[in-house]
């Protein structure tokens, strides 16, 4: 991990004033200056608008590749930092004419900024807020790479003519989006997730909610669009203020003191997050990184990821080295820079005043990566799409997974193309309860090569097995589904094939409960021993009259002479003739997953107020066995005391009257 931190020896003047132009206050006018507050929108330039990209969009994240950064002259930013920036990535200047180019050109020079990385684009502008106005890149269906431009929620119509310039420079498409936004109150996931403050919603005020949605889903391909409470209390409300995604899976969000009136609200989102699926599909990893808000400032989230450096805006307060610490903590491998200056603000940062360009060419891999805690398997299957956006050929023998067993050292296999961009490796040789950490790697003709995750070993996607002997004891089928009256009637043949190397003798065969009328026909006489590679078959009957399909055995239990093995074989819903359509399944929240010491259960579609809540260690041990009268739909446990629990993973189970579902836990230090 290197750290630097910019330091400015001189005085500092905030609009960068090298050619002698008298500028106005920067700070004041990020929000609006009197003459705009009278200016409406739709009287500052008309908005052109297009069809959205075709097909499924993929919106670029701050983490993704860049090929440029852009910023703006006269300059909100130092000169050391841009300095620092062209050190292995373009710079993109915008300037007004070409007297302003030879201008930054003569300074930049005499700053030992390196000019070879430096281009320049000449065009009106009218602040130096690039983050807010600039260009939103996206690839379609077809990964061509395209920007999404929007009514930039100023009248700065130079300014909101930006992304047009950059699409015309790109010589890509540019797509007219009309929701009015700003850069600033805007991040996303790169996979399908993205949030914004309810200042957008506050911006349009003739769409709807589920509009502004829709606008974001069908021209950025975020499914899911967060849109929040604004927790920072200032005129701005801009989510980059107190909040940053760092990763699909990672977030960043402020914290403030418990003497601070915003505390809770702070601590509300947080908390919210923790208990949100990422793009990974697992919650959000949540850090924290102290935000006091008091002279001097400490704007520590409105940094710039760009490539494998950090940005983070400095101001001499007594936090700076501990946010510095955070960043170094939570983006190993990354080159974390602290950049002193005393132009920044809470409200107006580093983050504010740059902007990535997306590499429009980037060799993409798309991965859902295997992490957290799982099942044990002796191999596990990686796969990966791997687009090279350039147009380029993929390196057939670059695509790789390096991956390391607990502390060996890391080894690599070659994936192989599957169908269309679509590669596959396998991990082998994993032992029971063994750590895995792994990263794909790739590189194409075009001279690119890329990670996943995108720092790659420094930070590799981490997986740890645990082991349950039932997976020695096969079910087929793993899931027992009554499709249609006759098979309720005929019934299901249940196969237990005994994979162990030593044979498994049977006391008992039961399901879990008895909310279903069901049983198994020609029962063995227990105790029944089962040969290494036997199988038993039995016939699951169900005898209640059946209205509708999808009936499921919710867990069976197999108990043998040395333990129990619980099978949780299905979880979804139970359709019988005298249960309303309303109250099919029990619809639960659980958060925070993975918990400590508190665990909060939220359950919809209860058939009475009585609830029985469950809970099995992944021997099939019940720890928890207790029932609660709900008034509401909230239920909390504490694991303190008589309920503590130590590490590791276990199932839960919650019936309301003849409906249930079960799910999966992970309890963590």
């Amino acid at each position: 991990m290197k750290t630097k931190v910019l330091l400015l020896t001189i005085i500092i003047f905030l609009a960068g004033n090298i050619i002698g132009q008298t500028q106005p206050d920067w700070r004041k006018l990020h929000f609006l200056s009197e003459e705009e507050m009278h200016t409406p929108l739709s009287a500052s330039r008309s908005f052109y608008v297009t069809d959205p990209p075709e097909g499924e969009i993929r919106n670029v994240a701050e983490f993704d590749q860049m090929q440029a950064v852009l910023v703006r002259y006269p300059f909100g930013i130092p000169i050391e930092l841009i300095r620092e920036m062209a050190e292995d990535t373009r710079v993109l200047t915008l300037v007004a004419n070409s007297s302003q180019q030879q201008s930054v050109t003569t300074t930049y020079q005499n700053n030992n900024v390196n000019l070879d990385n430096c281009d320049f684009l000449i065009t009106p502008t009218d602040s130096y807020w690039t983050r807010d106005y600039g260009p939103w890149f996206v690839f379609d269906g077809d990964n061509q790479p395209g920007i999404v431009n929007f009514p930039y929620n100023r009248p700065r119509p130079n300014d909101d003519d930006i992304p047009i310039k950059i699409a015309e420079y790109l010589d890509i498409d540019l797509y007219g989006m009309n929701l009015i936004s700003t850069g600033g109150n805007y991040m996303c996931t790169g996979k399908g997730i993205a949030a914004s403050t309810d200042l957008v919603w506050e911006e349009n005020p003739t769409l709807s909610h589920e509009e502004v949605g829709g606008f974001v889903n069908d021209y950025l391909g975020n499914s899911f669009y967060d849109v929040l409470d604004d927790p920072l209390g200032e005129y701005i409300k801009h989510i980059d203020c107190w909040s940053k995604y760092l990763a699909p899976n990672k977030i960043l969000i402020g914290q403030v003191p418990t003497t601070d009136n915003r505390y809770q609200d702070y601590e509300d989102l947080a908390n919210y997050f923790a208990s949100q699926t990422s793009s990974y599909g697992t919650p959000f990893k949540v850090y924290r990184v102290f935000t006091p808000g008091q002279a001097p400032n400490t704007p520590y989230t409105n940094s710039l990821i760009l490539n494998k450096k950090v940005f983070v805006p400095i101001t001499g307060s007594q936090w700076d080295d501990e946010a510095i610490a955070v960043y170094e903590e939570i983006m190993p491998g990354y080159e974390v820079v602290g950049v002193m200056y005393n132009g920044w603000e809470n409200t107006d940062a580093l983050h504010c005043r740059t902007k990535g360009i997306a590499d429009i060419g980037m060799l993409y891999i798309d991965h859902m990566p295997t992490i957290g805690t799982v099942l044990y398997h002796p191999e596990y299957e990686i796969t990966a799409d791997i687009t090279a956006c350039s147009g380029s050929s993929i390196y057939s023998d670059s695509a790789l997974v390096y991956y390391k067993i607990n502390s060996g050292d890391y080894t690599s296999i070659i994936m192989e193309l599957e169908t269309g961009n679509t590669y596959t490796g396998t991990i082998g040789g994993v032992m029971p309860n063994d750590t895995i950490s792994y990263y794909i790697y790739a590189a194409d003709e075009s001279g690119r090569n890329a990670t996943q995750p995108y720092i790659g070993e420094p930070d590799p996607f981490v997986f740890r097995n645990f082991y349950l002997p039932v997976t020695e004891i096969t079910f087929n089928p793993d899931t027992v589904k009554f499709l249609t009256p006759d098979d309720a009637l005929d019934g299901i043949p249940l196969h237990i094939i005994n994979q162990t190397s030593n044979s498994v003798t049977l006391t008992s065969l039961t399901e879990a409960g008895n909310q279903f009328s069901w049983w198994v026909e020609e029962m063995p006489n227990l105790p029944y021993t089962i040969s290494v590679n036997d199988t038993l078959t039995l016939n699951i009957i169900c005898d209640i009259v059946v209205n509708k399909v999808n009936l499921v055995i919710d867990t069976m239990v197999v108990e043998t002479i040395l333990e129990s093995y619980t099978e949780i074989i299905a979880a979804d819903s139970y359709l019988v003739s005298d249960i309303e359509d309303s109250k099919l399944s029990l619809d639960i929240i659980v958060y925070p997953n993975p918990f400590t010491n508190q665990l909060n259960f939220t359950i919809d579609n209860m058939e009475s107020n009585q609830v029985s809540i469950q809970i099995f260690d992944i021997s099939g041990k019940k720890v928890i066995d207790r029932v609660e009268f709900v008034d509401d739909n909230i239920v909390t446990i504490n694991f303190d005391g008589q309920n503590a629990l130590l590490s590791g993973s276990y199932f839960y189970k919650i019936s309301s009257g003849r409906i249930s579902k079960t799910g999966k836990l992970i309890r963590v230090d």
